[in-house]
């Protein structure tokens, strides 16, 4: 990184978000009320629960509804694309996630074609299941495991990730760049042979009611919320917003900035000239109508946050 990572004069940056009295109720879509009662209504014939979470946000958006589901059931926390999150105070996160009843982490890069980290779920798995009372489940011949958690955290990726460590087969469910590609909970997969085991894939569900707009916009940041839901320029700004605060000026040099900026619409407008994103618009003069071209704000915004959910501007830690 070249001189501006020495910069740590405070007073260039927000040290707040402006939301703007932003509404978060309408970013929770009516299938995921009816994907919750029916996991729900499947989970006696459950041994095990696998909540995945993004390893970037590893407390903020995890479901509290979920809390009724996990205690009568044992529970697994994966955090996943780990390899997209500044793991240096990792064991923090692990002491904070125990303090709050949660022992079993394993963090995991499902996308990885070899994850050693996989290799210890499924002992991790029925280490917990044989040492808990299978109740209803006593004279199945088989392990059921259900997967939930947020949309857009890798639920699908962990149940091809599984299947590849497992059993050496390719995808048994479809991975998508956008949430809601999971919208029913689907028949069993098998994802291990001995011994016998099967997954079911889930939709992803966010609380009915999330906590704070903050949380919500790391959702959004993340991917776990559709972006126009929220709005690309606000996720763009709160992306901005968060890099400076973290002193991660990896965009500077990515975009040819001359300097770190807290100005959204500049850094947009950097971004477009960078990358030639362009259009045409119609302006009104005292001679008639003209055509200009200006930079494409919008075309500009998605890159930034595709390059952030791609790792392109380094890791980092939003909790």
């Amino acid at each position: 990184m070249k001189f501006y990572q020495t910069l740590r004069n405070a007073a260039k940056f927000r040290t707040v978000f402006d939301f703007g009295g932003r509404d978060v109720a309408h970013w929770f879509p009516g299938h995921m009320a009816k994907g919750l009662r029916q996991m729900r209504a499947s989970l006696r014939n459950v041994d095990c629960v696998i909540e995945i979470h993004d390893a970037r946000i590893p407390f903020s958006g995890r479901n509290p509804v979920f809390q009724d589901t996990l205690d009568v059931k044992p529970h697994v926390l994966i955090l996943n694309k780990m390899d997209l999150a500044d793991l240096s105070h990792k064991q923090r996160i692990l002491k904070k996630l125990e303090n709050n009843g949660m022992r079993n982490v394993l963090f995991t890069d499902c996308l990885k074609q070899r994850d050693d980290n996989m290799k210890k779920l499924v002992p991790m798995v029925m280490e917990m299941i044989e040492s808990t009372p299978r109740f209803n489940r006593d004279e199945a011949t088989y392990y059921c495991l259900m997967v939930i958690g947020v949309p857009n955290v890798g639920k699908s990726s962990l149940i091809n990730s599984l299947r590849r460590t497992n059993l050496k087969k390719g995808r048994a469910s479809k991975v998508g760049g956008e949430p809601g590609i999971t919208k029913a909970v689907l028949t069993k997969i098998q994802v291990c042979e001995r011994p016998l085991m099967y997954l079911l894939d889930t939709p992803g569900v966010l609380p009915p009611k999330i906590e704070s707009v903050e949380t919500g916009m790391k959702l959004a940041l993340c991917g776990t919320i559709l972006d126009h839901l929220v709005g690309e320029d606000v996720i763009a700004d709160y992306l901005l917003y968060s890099l400076n605060r973290l002193e991660n000026f990896s965009y500077v040099e990515k975009y040819d900035l001359q300097e770190p900026s807290d100005d959204i619409q500049h850094v947009l407008k950097r971004i477009a000239v960078k990358l030639k994103k362009t259009q045409r618009v119609k302006a009104i003069t005292g001679v008639g109508n003209i055509t200009v071209i200006v930079p494409n704000y919008t075309a500009a915004a998605y890159d930034f946050i595709r390059a952030f959910r791609k790792g392109e501007l380094g890791r980092v830690m939003l909790d």
